[in-house]
Order: C-alpha cells, then sequence, then structure tokens
C-alpha cells in the first residue's frame, strides 16, 4: 500500500499535486492548514476538493501561533495585498510557514505510515518566498529524517514548473475546467479566476494565457521534464 500526505490548500498547486497524487499513491491524505489567514475562505475549498477528487481522508489543523508570530499581508487585513510582484521578498510571505506546513505533515505521515509528503512549491515561479526553494525544502527532509529516525520522502512535483507547465500538467489528467474553476488561489480570497487584479491572479492568469496560446509547445515541455 503505497501512501502520501498532500499539503493541501485548495489552491491551483496543491490541487494538481492531488490530482497526480490520486494517480500514483493508492492512499492519499490531505493536511491543510488553518493560521487564521487572510483568505481563509481556502479551508472550505480545500475540503470540498478534497472529497470531489476522492482524498482518502482529509485533515485540518488549527496553527493560529503562526498569525501571533508571522506579520504579512496574508495574516494582516490592514497590510494591503500586493497588485504586482515585487523585487525581493514580498509582503505576501509568512515566515515559517513551509518549515512548519512541513514538519507537521511529516509527522502526520509518521501517523498514518505514508511513505511521502507531497507539497507544490515552486522555484520557477516561486514569488521570491525563500521557503519555496529546492535548496531549503532538502535540507528540512533530511533534518526531519534524522530526527524521526524514518524515511519520509519530500516530494516536489512542480518544482521546475512554469505556471504553463502547471496548467498543462492539470490538463495531462484532464482536470483543467476543475482546477481552474474551482480552486482558490487569490490573495483576496476569491474563488476560480479570481479578482483578476492581485499578483497572484496575475501569475496564474499569465500562466493560463500561455497554455492556451501554445498547447503543443508547453505539453512538450512538460514531456521533456516529467516524462509524461
Amino acid at each position: 500500500m503505497k501512501r502520501a500526505v498532500v499539503v493541501f490548500s485548495g489552491g491551483q498547486d496543491s490541487t494538481t499535486c492531488l490530482i497526480q497524487a490520486l494517480d500514483q499513491y493508492d492512499e492519499v491524505h490531505c493536511i491543510t492548514f488553518d493560521y487564521g489567514q487572510r483568505h481563509r475562505a481556502e479551508i472550505d475549498v480545500a475540503r470540498d476538493l478534497a472529497i470531489k477528487l476522492g482524498a482518502s481522508a482529509h485533515k485540518v489543523l488549527d496553527v493560529g501561533l503562526l498569525n501571533e508570530l508571522a506579520i504579512s499581508s496574508l495574516t494582516r487585513d490592514n497590510i494591503p495585498v500586493p497588485t504586482e510582484s515585487e523585487d525581493g521578498i514580498p509582503n505576501t510571505f509568512v515566515p515559517g510557514r513551509n518549515i512548519l506546513f512541513l514538519t507537521l505533515a511529516a509527522i502526520y505521515a509518521y501517523q498514518v505510515q505514508a511513505e511521502a509528503v507531497i507539497t507544490g512549491v515552486c522555484e520557477t515561479d516561486f514569488s521570491g518566498y525563500p521557503d519555496c526553494r529546492d535548496e531549503f525544502v532538502k535540507a528540512l527532509n533530511k533534518a526531519i529524517t534524522l530526527g524521526m529516525a524514518r524515511d519520509v520522502r519530500f516530494e516536489t512535483p512542480l518544482m521546475w514548473l512554469n505556471k504553463a507547465e502547471t496548467w498543462a500538467l492539470a490538463d495531462h489528467y484532464q482536470k483543467l475546467d476543475l482546477v481552474r474553476r474551482e480552486t482558490l488561489t487569490c490573495y483576496n480570497g476569491i474563488q476560480g479566476d479570481g479578482c483578476g487584479e492581485c499578483a497572484a491572479c496575475h501569475l496564474r492568469s499569465h500562466g493560463l494565457n500561455e497554455y492556451l496560446a501554445n498547447q503543443a509547445v508547453v505539453s512538450a515541455s512538460l514531456k521533456e521534464k516529467t516524462g509524461l
């Protein structure tokens, strides 16, 4: 029995990871974190999608302490979210978020005897977040394996894909329309195509338009990178 845990926010990236994991693993558990985030609707979206797509289980963990410690536009309503990509680390960065999420997901994987923790972090279109880098994920994976005396593998299927290729991956599994209409990526908490104004919506729509305009080219690039 091959088991995996997906760090699941209900956004485009984590939903695409869940879709792929359901094809590759016998049992897939989703874990969603409630940290008092600005767009809390993502928790309900994640719950609905986990059920709809057929995840084996879905756990929502309360990690409100993160909100208390990490000041960001995603944890404070009085800090406006950016409308364009910024140089350096943007104000949407939540310090320590992926350190905490991956650590707790690994503990959960230990509990359910899963061999892998899957996360949708990406270094190609990572918005300047330092905790989305391949180097960070590998370093934390090594520390957690040592600390728990058990092999748990962190998988990052989107690490070297751009947004257009991520859309192509969803389309490969015939779920492009679902990902487009039912996920929540928008920093302002609007499902589907979102507000169309925030940086997250711009990145998402740019990738979709690039894929739709160049499907053959993007799909070929995806195949070269992933073998799919």
